[in-house]
């Protein structure tokens, strides 16, 4: 009897740490160390695709499917895999996801990829999605790997979109492609719709995420 109370609070025990680490995990990629407001990379997509929120959303939908199913297969062969050709073969993995989303969008979702163009190809470059593969799943665990990859997919796209509906806000009047802003008092701003609208909205949040919430002196290199 007492080694089954014995077996039973250690799988508590178990389980109570792996959702501690789960949330921890979350936490780091969606908001602690966002990808994109404080490792400052995705930049390229963030720039290109933000015109529109409904293409900042599908753009991070698609980072989702693929960061998550790489990290996983690539968490899942990182004891079979030759250290030598690690990257060949993470890129290899990758590039499979990002071709199966890209056929998938023009199968069913025509003229959303047509708007997007090459930037759904150009997920297989994406720092993001190897930095995630060479830092987290080739040391962790599948389930863990697919933690991190839902997690910092998800803190992309907020980002994505927050950049987007300022953007077609302040630049179309729009969100969703209906109209908010009514074309009778409202004038439109063209820059945003723009590239340098991109950069000025996207240095702006950056800015206010770390003046809201500035990391330690430790992780900024001071």
């Amino acid at each position: 009897m007492s080694q089954a109370s014995d077996h039973s609070h250690g799988s508590g025990d178990e389980c109570s740490s792996c959702r501690g680490l789960c949330k921890e995990t979350m936490k780091d990629g969606i908001y602690k160390n966002n990808p994109i407001t404080c490792q400052v990379l995705g930049i390229c997509s963030c720039l290109a695709v933000t015109n529109r929120l409904e293409n900042a959303l599908v753009m991070g939908g698609a980072l989702l499917f693929v960061l998550t199913l790489s990290n996983l297969i690539v968490s899942l062969l990182r004891k079979q895999m030759p250290h030598r050709i690690r990257m060949i073969a993470e890129v290899a993995i990758i590039a499979t996801f990002v071709i199966f989303f890209d056929l998938f969008l023009k199968a069913f979702y025509f003229d959303m990829s047509k708007q997007l163009g090459p930037y759904v190809g150009l997920i297989i470059t994406n720092c993001i999605v190897m930095g995630r593969a060479e830092a987290f799943a080739l040391q962790n665990s599948p389930l863990m790997s697919m933690v991190d990859g839902i997690a910092n997919s998800i803190g992309f796209a907020i980002v994505l979109a927050l950049v987007a509906v300022v953007r077609e806000l302040v630049g179309s009047g729009t969100l969703l492609g209906v109209q908010v802003l009514s074309e009778a008092w409202y004038v439109k701003n063209v820059l945003f719709v723009l590239a340098p609208g991109a950069f000025f909205t996207a240095g702006f949040l950056i800015w206010a995420f770390n003046a809201i919430h500035p990391r330690p002196q430790s992780e900024t290199g001071a």
